[in-house]
Order: structure tokens, then C-alpha cells, then sequence
């Protein structure tokens, strides 16, 4: 395994990521008039979104997919997570870096490229900014079929979508690519956000410390400013296990995928990960630090390809006829 995997590139918000300003609040207004409803001076007495409100930030991500995505219709249930934009945002385009950098500096864009989405959840997050900034072509896979059906809503009423986005269901919880791809498929770029708790009590407890970093207060009863059902935020064992089982299964995937890669909030599960990894004989790991606001996390990507593997699925793939 490459020793790559200890250097970590440091940045802010991407240099292509849409939402590296101060938001423009009458913009997004415009986009979205409902938004209006939620302004207020925050402790500077600028105004702002009050951000420990769930709907709040849903009809803002409403407004930004508006205005800087072109996405008109973004509705599911609202139990279900809500993601925050720029931070997604900036996965696809380190990702889409990475690609580049095994392409001769060239980002493969269009139908060359087919990502695999693993817990699209019912947002359909990573799957529109891939398909609006680069074009490219998704599976999205869920455990939950109402997420499954709110994606394909968000896909058939939007034009922007249509055709390049296909959802799977995932039909047993502890399978990863299993049922989802077939022997002949080939994917690019396997994506994941994932479920980050290990209990519901350690879900409430994050929420907690996430509300009082808002607003300074104690809350006995907190409820999720970025809402999420169950499946999305807890698994047993939590982000590390999650992590580790999708580690193993990629193994049994090895030819159909070029970069597998998944976020990674906790730091301090680099050190298993990487041993898993090891353990199941990788042959190249890049870690790619990011950050938003106060908050950092990493994406760990990981091949199995050879290089003269890789080479052919370039030429084979990505390469400009």
C-alpha cells in the first residue's frame, strides 16, 4: 500500500465550490421567497438563517440548489436528512480532483464516468452536483425504499436529472455493493456519508453539543437541525464499523471499481481504518483533508487496481476519442 495515505491535503471550501462566499440572502430570496421567513440578526447583527431550525436549513438548501444548481424541485419527507451543501459539494469536487490526477491532470466528465452513491438517502445529495458540475452518471443505492422513491421523484422533476441518475434499492441492510452491482458493472467512484452514531442516545447527545455551538443553549429534547431518520445517522458500531464492513466488501469488488472512497469525520478512526486497509491489501490510499466553517473531516479513498490496471481503464474509459 502506497504511503500516501498519511499526507493530507488542508483547505478550506474548494476552489470550484459555488458557495465559497458569504451567502447572498436577497439572492437566494428570490430563489426562494419562503426563506424570508427565517432571516434573522445573528450575535453580530448581520442577518442570518437561524441554522438550529431543521426547516429553516431545508428551505435554504431549497433556495442555494435553486440559484446555483438549477434544481427547481427538491422536496422529501422531512424526517429525513438534510444535508449541508457546500460541505457535499466539496466531496464531489475532491473526488472529481482525484480522478484527474490519475487522468493526466484532465477531470473525466460526462458519460465516461458512472459513480455509485452508497446511501443516497431520500436528498439525493452527492448524485445532483455530480450530474450538474461534471455531468456524470449515478447509481444510488439506499436500504430504505421510501428513499429510493423520493429520489426517483426528485429525478423525474427535475430535467437537469432525468436519464443520469438510477436508483437501486439495497435489499439486506448489511451488504454494501452486494445487490447493488452486477459482475459486469463498472463504476468510477464509489461515494459514502456515513452513518456517523452508534446509538440514538449518542445521536442526541451530538446534537446537543451542535445546538449549543449555535446557540448557546442546553437543550433536554434536541431536534436535528439537519434532521435524519435512524439508518442515516446510527449503525451499530457506528462511522468506524460502517466504514470497516465496507472496506471488506469493496475486496470482493476489487476489478469493478476504480476508486472506492467514503468520509471519515472522526479522526481519530484514520489509524483502524488504515490497518483495515492493509488487511485487505489495497494497493493505493489517499486521504484528502476538508473542511467547512469550524468543522473538518477526510475523505479516504482506495484502489485495488494495478497500475497497468488503471492505465488500461483510462484509456479504456476516460480517454477523448
Amino acid at each position: 500500500m502506497s504511503s500516501e495515505k498519511r499526507k493530507q491535503i488542508k483547505t478550506k471550501l474548494h476552489s470550484r465550490n459555488r458557495n465559497r462566499e458569504r451567502y447572498d440572502l436577497q439572492a437566494l430570496i428570490v430563489s426562494n421567497p419562503e426563506l424570508e421567513n427565517y432571516i434573522k440578526p445573528n450575535k453580530n447583527g448581520q442577518d442570518s438563517i437561524d441554522f438550529a431550525n431543521p426547516v429553516a436549513v431545508k428551505t435554504l438548501n431549497k433556495a442555494l440548489l435553486n440559484h446555483y444548481y438549477g434544481i427547481k424541485n427538491w422536496e422529501f419527507p422531512d424526517e429525513n436528512l438534510c444535508p449541508p451543501i457546500p460541505g457535499r459539494a466539496d466531496y464531489i469536487h475532491y473526488v472529481a480532483d482525484l480522478l484527474g490526477e490519475h487522468n493526466f491532470g484532465r477531470i473525466p466528465t460526462g458519460d465516461k464516468v458512472t459513480c455509485l452513491d452508497i446511501g443516497v438517502g431520500a436528498n439525493c445529495i452527492y448524485p445532483i452536483i455530480g450530474v450538474v458540475e461534471y455531468d456524470w452518471k449515478f447509481i444510488g443505492s439506499d436500504i430504505d425504499p421510501k428513499s429510493i422513491e423520493s429520489v426517483q421523484n426528485i429525478v423525474n422533476s427535475n430535467d437537469l436529472l432525468k436519464g443520469k441518475i438510477e436508483c437501486r434499492l439495497q435489499k439486506n441492510p448489511k451488504d454494501f455493493f452486494y445487490g447493488i452491482l452486477d459482475r459486469e458493472d463498472q463504476i468510477d467512484l464509489s461515494v459514502c456519508n456515513p452513518p456517523f452514531h452508534s446509538s440514538i442516545e449518542a445521536a442526541q447527545e451530538g446534537t446537543k453539543r451542535k445546538i449549543k455551538n449555535l446557540t448557546g443553549e442546553n437543550v433536554k429534547t434536541p431536534q436535528l437541525n439537519f434532521a435524519g431518520i435512524s439508518n442515516e445517522l446510527i449503525y451499530d458500531g457506528g462511522e468506524y464499523k460502517f466504514i470497516h464492513n465496507m472496506i471488506r466488501e469493496s475486496k470482493k469488488f476489487s476489478k469493478n471499481c476504480y476508486w472506492f472512497s467514503t468520509l471519515v469525520s472522526k479522526q481519530s478512526n484514520l489509524k483502524g481504518i488504515y490497518k483495515a486497509l492493509e488487511k485487505y491489501k489495497v494497493s493505493h490510499v489517499k486521504t484528502i483533508l476538508i473542511g467547512t466553517g469550524n468543522k473538518s473531516s477526510r475523505i479516504v479513498a482506495w484502489t485495488f487496481l494495478s497500475k497497468e490496471e488503471q492505465k488500461k481503464w483510462r484509456d479504456t474509459r476516460w480517454k477523448t476519442k
